[in-house]
């Protein structure tokens, strides 16, 4: 519950895997920050991480009517010692389904990874780097992957016994982002 696996190139042009572990930590009283991050984070995954609680917190409101179930805690998001470090725009994705896995109690499928930046509407956008993306996911043992349906046509680049080994999940929004990730409904 509150960890989810995303995938992302690294500097070296290589793919890599990005574990994102998400927390709440009681206040136990008022406090202004809502939440803080820890790990190998640049800026990228900042704006990540503000996107992806925004839209989780609009969900929320939408869905029963309070959006703060995140009131008198604290959200913090972990990527682990030996993360990948990212510079893309592609985490968005890892991070709206750990932090709805942590809110809902609905565990995320360890055998899935995903990539895919979030929109604050919650579309799912392109990403690059599906190849090396893949490749990393297969190295890890990961045979499946939520990418975003506008990169269905990338996969022309991965190589064809890669694609055969492995299932792809594209995802236009966060909603289907939820039905490939989380083991419930």
């Amino acid at each position: 519950i509150g960890e989810a696996i995303g995938l992302a190139v690294t500097g070296d042009g290589r793919g890599g895997i990005l574990f994102v572990q998400t927390g709440l930590v009681p206040l136990g009283g008022k406090s202004e920050k809502i939440f803080s991050h820890t790990g190998n984070l640049n800026k990228v995954i900042e704006e990540s991480e503000k996107v992806a609680l925004s839209l989780v917190r609009m969900m929320m409101l939408e869905k029963n009517g309070k959006a703060d179930l995140l009131a008198g805690n604290l959200l913090h998001i972990h990527l682990p010692d030996g993360a990948t470090p990212k510079d893309g725009p592609s985490a968005g994705i890892t991070l709206a389904t750990g932090i709805i896995s942590l809110l809902t109690g609905n565990p995320v499928r360890k055998d899935i990874a995903m990539t895919g930046e979030i929109s604050l509407r919650g579309k799912v956008l392109p990403i690059g780097g599906l190849k090396e993306k893949s490749l990393a996911a297969l190295r890890h043992g990961i045979k499946e992957l939520v990418i975003p349906q506008k990169n269905e046509k990338d996969l022309e680049d991965v190589l064809k016994e890669l694609r055969k080994k492995m299932k792809f999940h594209p995802a236009k929004d966060i909603t289907e982002v939820l039905e490939h990730s989380l083991v419930n409904d």
